[in-house]
Parts: structure tokens; sequence; C-alpha cells
């Protein structure tokens, strides 16, 4: 059995309210606060748009869950909700589903981000050394929380160049870390082994 080197005990000495998604009851939101604008992206699990909240025209991002397992869909929220606030993780805000179908939607902040195809072959060398420090920020908060993301590759690395801001997306195969536990090594992208050569060219 492998074990983590660092953090490897977290989930151990939380409660287990922290870690156990299947007895966690969801909060819905009020789906009328939030109007589709465009579609910007679909994945294996979810179409996203790009949203408006109504009640304050703030721009935000709707994730449309596909029909998954509602497991599935309770271990994304409350992996959100425990990582809510930590630095360069996406902010969930809200949960919402339709009134007829009751297709779940989360509600994320919105990062005004460009296609990393086209962003990374302007970056400098700093750029890069920065951006790759705040995604590792960002694994150390999760993984100091006893989250494990699972899935990094450049689609799930949303980066608004202008503000020099990085959110890590996209916790759909994310897990809680438990000591002595197999997991489906198979979720891994082919992104993961992107080299420093090919983010510069």
């Amino acid at each position: 059995m492998s074990r983590a080197r660092v953090y490897a005990d977290i989930n151990v000495h939380r409660p287990r309210e922290y870690w156990d998604y299947e007895s966690h009851t969801v909060q819905w939101g009020d789906q009328n606060d939030y109007e589709v604008v465009r579609k910007v992206g679909r994945g294996k699990y979810s179409e996203v748009f790009e949203g408006v909240n109504v009640t304050n025209n703030d721009k935000c991002v709707i994730k449309i869950l596909k029909p998954v397992k509602k497991k599935k869909i309770k271990r994304e929220i409350k992996i959100l909700q425990n990582l809510c606030g930590g630095q360069n993780i996406v902010k969930l805000l809200d949960i919402v589903r339709d009134h007829h179908s009751k297709t779940p939607s989360l509600i994320f902040e919105y990062v005004n981000s460009t296609d990393f195809k086209v962003l990374y072959p302007t970056f400098t060398d700093y750029d890069i050394r920065y951006y790759i420090y705040e995604l590792l920020k960002a694994l150390d908060y999760c993984h100091s929380q006893g989250i494990m993301h699972r899935d990094v590759k450049p689609h799930n690395v949303m980066i608004d160049h202008e503000l020099r801001k990085l959110r890590l997306i996209d916790w759909g195969l994310a897990e809680f870390y438990h000591p002595g536990k197999e997991y489906n090594v198979r979720v891994a992208s082919r992104y993961v082994f992107y080299t420093y050569e090919d983010l510069k060219n």
C-alpha cells in the first residue's frame, strides 16, 4: 500500500462530516437568480456557460452537470465547499437545480481567461515560473486539506493574465485522501506530463 509522504493523516484527524460526502445534505439556491449568457465549454460530465447573477449583475460561470451518480455530484460539492477560500482555488458561489428536470448546476466565480494554446506561447520565463508557483500554492492548499485534484491539466487552469490571477478548476475527479485506500490511477491526463519546454513553446 502506498502512503502520501506529506499530509497523509489530515482526514484521519478530521470529523467524519468533513469527508463523508455521501451523507452530505445539499443546500439548494434559487435557479432564477442566474441567466445563461453563452456557452464556453463542455466536458465528459458537464456543459459550461458564462452567466450572470440577475440579482446583482455579476458575471459568473454556470456548470450544468450531465446525468451522473448522485454520489459523484455530492463529492464535488463537498470538496469545493471544504476548499472555499483556499488560495487559487475556484470559488463555488451557489448550487442550484432545474425545477422540472432536477438537473443540478454549480455556480462559480468568473475568471476572464484566455485559451492556453493562445496564452502559453506569449509567456516569458518569469511568467512560467510565476504561474507554476501559483498552481503549486493551490495544490499545496488542497493537499493540506486532505484532498487530491487528480486532473491537473491546462484546460483546468484558468489564467486571467491581465490580473495575473490563476484558478484551479474542475474538481469533478477530486477525492478525499485516506491512507491505505486504493484509487483509480487512470484519471490522470496526458497533459500532466507537459514539460517546461512544452509550456514555453
